[in-house]
């Protein structure tokens, strides 16, 4: 294809529009109309249907639209657009539409207008700028996320004149502190005044769709008008970059209005005479049979030069150097790229963590346990106004709590997610819980230390590495490694070569590529002459990784074999005999494995080890005591824990998503019949597989016969957690086979298999889920190469509450939606407790909640390590001052709560600083109250660093009240809130000097 451009705009070609099937072709072409001088803009595969939720597309749809202004506003007679046939048939909107705005440091803005404008123009109004199309005022700041900028940008008022401009980051909302002298902001979809963007609405309302919400975002580019739209096959000399056919002729059946003869016209770029594409693995063997041409080298860089290990034939190329990939020759020239695709980097996970309170939640207090949170309430005692949590218990008693103690609770999450038991305030009950489960807490850390202790002091086998063949391995895999798969194979090698006995924990999603990292191990273990064992707890999983471990390992000479409940009595006694004399190099199985005698076993994997029950956990243990292990796991590890387990276990993350993983398309739909069907239909017809969630037991049945009433062919398998564990691994081995269409289960949906054939996921009455439950179920599709889909569904769209509304348009906009996927890791990290201290303990992680039972697990195993702190003694905080941070400084609850949440955790006071002046970039100057609340934090932390467990005052008298019980009374100057606190400080920094 290269080739082809090359020949042909070498020509003088005027085309104007390069037509492709796909937007997979795209980057080749657009590399080498770069080299040829040109400046080429490409619009993405945007595939939406007339009149569907464009929501669903809105990234392809913010892409489309920044590339088509981008190009319309380049009056350059060099530029090319490329872009796909599909594309280019939906209503695009004319130039006209495709304003820019451009804002300079000095400008004066009136903020009502400029409101107006960006409403018009496409933009949401939000609390917090997360996601491209958003914009947050907030008094003199303004943050705007335009759609073609990688960042957002934040905008500071002096009265009505932008003060600074800088580019800030999602993930922290801090500002990135180079200054901008000026920003072009374009359209988050059209440029259209208030006239334009009112019949554009009123088009809007009557156009035919089940939308979930019918506005702009939704619905926008099918409401333009004749007028507004642009036919670009129309107005440019376009042509084919390879031949359609095919696909002139699908989309012409699909659509009867499309003339089908005015796109049979369009030229093909012709074949080359001269030049053709090339592919290359190794440029030093390539290039000396080229010596004699023309030759030019592309690289980003004099290192890749070296890497190649061509420099001894400098003098025969020239260098240009460049990040394009163009690899073209003829009889007289050769151009050859050094240069890789970019790897897809792993998306930041943000700090912050929006709604991760919600009133009506169950939260755990440390000292007063299980209640509901209920909320911000502001409140005023003899004169000074603070911030006080209100969390119920039992007998509707209400519990207080000052917002700078914000870190005594956690959101309770139960083991399976159990419904929780409120605690009574006062009673001790809880106390006396929390005394028994310390107690076991201790001797599973005991265990998890001794263990440790035990393996440290062991030599390991010693693992050579074959680089020659892992090399080859590699290579063969047929897609390239992520960053994050690199490096932990790196780790793990160091791990084995090293003499000392691996101990390692591999986390990482389903279909991230754990068995692949697994897989050198393995090979790298038989190639150094031992044996390996891979232990799973289903037989299900025992069958997916047998099949891609024979097919990866076979032909490197690799022999495997499968031990589960499957394998015959006959086959398992040849397999037996040949691990015990070492003529079988790896065998895969389930507890079947567990204590077999192998001869040279040096590497253990064990998968989803949480998973295994407590006798072979007492098997496993006997057979790790002195070989490598490689645990690996589908949920993570919490931090805290993690952090705990560094220095007795290594851990490796596997965070980012292999290349080719599309985003899951999401829809939020009414439900219905007849969308239903449809959606089946279309799974079925691709040969696919659905999961359909149904979250109540006792009616599942009942809507098993209302599907089959819709599809009376559908085969449909039900599963829910009253089912037994081996008729349900039965059942999903048949359903992973095709011999079911539809898995209608509970939201139990097994998360520790790889189904890439099930890319259909309907979630009835979404409304009801949290939005981490949420997008922790999208989750479960599109695990392959082909495109997912996740509908949720609600019964009444009316009946639905703002709030409830909120979250699944958020959802159905972001298929990785900034908080809702860190909300989603935040559950899951807790939930990820499980993987290290087993099921037996789920009647006490119920009684008290995960998060405090992994925090008092990782206390345990600091103390014995001897690393913990010395236990603090809470401290009281009684100062008669107006401390909170004010609604005029932040108007939302939610914005402050996770504000008061973060400053409740902080440890040292240079934290407290860093966060007053995030708020202050975000939210510009800080008035009294809220810059006093800061200082009662700094306290705070002071007193704890100095022994001290309480704070108090009387108008001026301010007593000190220190760990061994002595009292020290200050006199404040006055009794005004600034003096007081000024005279805490000093006493605080001073003391100890």
């Amino acid at each position: 294809m290269q080739a082809a451009c090359y020949e042909y705009f070498l020509k003088g070609s005027d085309a104007t529009l390069i037509v492709i099937k796909n937007d997979k072709e795209a980057p080749l072409i657009y590399d080498i109309l770069t080299y040829l001088g040109k400046r080429p803009y490409v619009l993405p595969d945007f595939r939406a249907e007339y009149g569907e939720d464009l929501r669903t597309y809105s990234s392809e749809l913010f892409a489309l639209l920044s590339s088509l202004n981008k190009y319309v506003n380049d009056a350059s007679s060099k530029k090319v657009l490329i872009a796909p046939l599909r594309t280019l048939l939906n209503p695009l909107p004319a130039p006209a539409l495709l304003s820019q705005k451009n804002l300079s440091f000095g400008d004066r803005i009136n903020l009502k207008s400029f409101q107006e404008e960006l409403l018009h123009w496409g933009y949401v109004s939000v609390d917090v700028v997360e996601a491209k199309g958003e914009v947050s005022f907030r008094g003199d700041i303004i943050d705007i996320f335009s759609p073609d900028s990688p960042n957002p940008i934040r905008l500071s008022l002096f009265d009505d004149e932008i003060e600074s401009m800088r580019f800030f980051e999602c993930e922290s909302q801090k500002s990135i502190p180079e200054e901008l002298e000026s920003f072009t902001l374009i359209p988050a979809l059209f440029g259209l005044n208030e006239k334009s963007y009112d019949s554009l609405e009123k088009e809007i309302e009557s156009l035919p769709s089940d939308a979930f919400v019918k506005d702009m975002l939704s619905l926008g580019l099918w409401g333009l008008d004749e007028s507004q739209r642009a036919d670009y096959l129309s107005t440019h000399k376009a042509i084919y970059a390879q031949p359609m056919q095919n696909e002139i002729e699908e989309v012409a059946f699909f659509n009867k209005k499309i003339d089908k003869q005015k796109l049979l016209q369009l030229p093909c770029i012709p074949e080359p005479k001269e030049f053709h594409d090339i592919e290359i693995t190794s440029p030093k063997e390539f290039l000396p049979f080229h010596l004699q041409k023309k030759i030019t080298i592309i690289s980003a860089s004099d290192a890749l030069i070296k890497q190649a290990q061509i420099e001894e034939f400098k003098d025969k190329f020239r260098i240009q150097h460049s990040p394009l990939r163009v690899n073209i020759a003829s009889s007289k020239e050769l151009i050859l790229s050094l240069n890789k695709s970019i790897k897809k980097r792993k998306k930041r996970l943000s700090s912050i963590i929006l709604d991760e309170l919600k009133i009506g939640d169950y939260v755990v207090h440390e000292q007063y346990g299980i209640g509901i949170f209920k909320g911000l309430s502001a409140t005023t005692v003899l004169g000074a106004t603070r911030d006080f949590v209100t969390i119920v218990y039992q007998g509707d008693d209400k519990l207080l709590l000052p917002v700078e103690h914000l870190d005594v609770i956690d959101r309770y999450i139960s083991d399976g997610g159990g419904v929780a038991i409120l605690d009574k305030l006062g009673k001790g009950s809880f106390a006396k819980l929390k005394e028994k489960t310390k107690i076991k807490l201790f001797e599973i850390a005991k265990e998890i230390v001794g263990i440790a202790a035990q393996r440290a002091l062991m030599e390991g086998y010693k693992i050579k590495l074959p680089h020659e063949d892992l090399a080859l391995f590699q290579s063969s895999a047929g897609f390239e490694y992520t960053i994050d798969q690199e490096k932990t194979i790196q780790e793990i090698f160091t791990d084995l070569a090293s003499g000392r006995v691996m101990d390692r924990l591999l986390s990482g999603d389903v279909g991230f590529g754990k068995t692949e990292v697994a897989m050198n191990a393995l090979l790298a273990t038989v190639k150094s002459g031992y044996q390996a064992a891979f232990v799973v707890p289903t037989t299900l999983l025992c069958s997916q990784h047998f099949k891609s471990v024979h097919q990866r390992l076979s032909p490197f000479g690799v022999r495997v074999a499968k031990l589960d409940r499957f394998t015959t009595a006959k086959e398992k006694g040849q397999i037996l005999k040949s691990l015990e004399k070492g003529e079988m190099d790896v065998c895969i199985g389930t507890h079947a494995l567990l204590g077999v005698p192998m001869q040279r076993l040096a590497l253990l994997i064990i998968d989803e080890e949480h998973k295994f029950g407590v006798k072979q956990k007492e098997k496993l243990k006997n057979m790790r005591a002195n070989i490598h292990v490689l645990s690996m796991s589908a949920t993570p590890i919490p931090r805290s824990l993690n952090m705990a387990l560094s220095s007795i276990k290594q851990y490796s993350q596997i965070l980012t998503p292999p290349k080719e993983r599309e985003d899951v398309r999401t829809f939020v739909k009414a439900y219905d019949d007849a969308l239903i069907k449809e959606v089946l239909t279309r799974e079925i017809r691709r040969k696919g597989q659905i999961f359909y969630i149904h979250n109540r037991i006792a009616s599942i049945s009942s809507k098993a016969k209302a599907l089959l009433e819709i599809m009376p062919k559908l085969r449909i398998l039900i599963l829910h957690s009253q089912i037994s564990a081996a008729v349900l691994e039965k059942e999903m081995l048949r359903f992973e086979a095709g011999e079911y269409d539809l898995l209608l289960s509970t939201s139990i949906v097994e998360s520790g298999i790889h189904l890439p054939n099930v890319n259909t996921i309907i979630i009835e009455a979404a409304d009801h889920f949290g939005i981490a439950d949420l997008h922790q179920l999208r989750g479960r599709v599109g695990r392959g190469t082909r495109q997912g889909y996740c509908y949720f569904l609600v019964e009444d769209k009316k009946s639905l509450t703002d709030q409830a509304k909120k979250r699944l348009i958020a959802l159905e906009s972001n298929a990785s939606l900034g908080s809702g996927s860190v909300l989603a890791y935040h559950d899951l990290e807790i939930r990820g407790g499980g993987n290290l201290v087993g099921e037996a303990q789920s009647g006490h992680i119920k009684n008290i909640g995960y998060s405090l039972y992994l925090k008092m697990l990782e206390d345990a195993i600091n103390i014995l390590m001897n690393k913990a702190d010395k236990e603090k003694s809470p401290m009281e905080l009684n100062l008669s001052v107006s401390a909170y941070i004010t609604p005029e400084t932040i108007a939302e609850d939610r914005v402050r709560l996770e504000l008061y949440r973060r400053l409740s955790k902080c440890e040292s006071v240079n934290e407290v600083y860093e966060i007053e002046s995030e708020m202050e970039d975000r939210f510009g100057k800080l008035d009294n109250p809220t810059l006093q609340f800061l200082q009662l934090i700094i306290i705070k932390i002071l007193a704890i660093q100095k022994g001290i467990i309480a704070i108090s005052n009387y108008q001026q008298s301010i007593t000190i009240t220190e760990e061994n019980g002595g009292k020290k009374v200050l006199k404040s100057p006055s009794k005004d809130d600034d003096d007081i606190l000024d005279t805490v400080l000093k006493y605080l920094r001073a003391k100890g000097k």
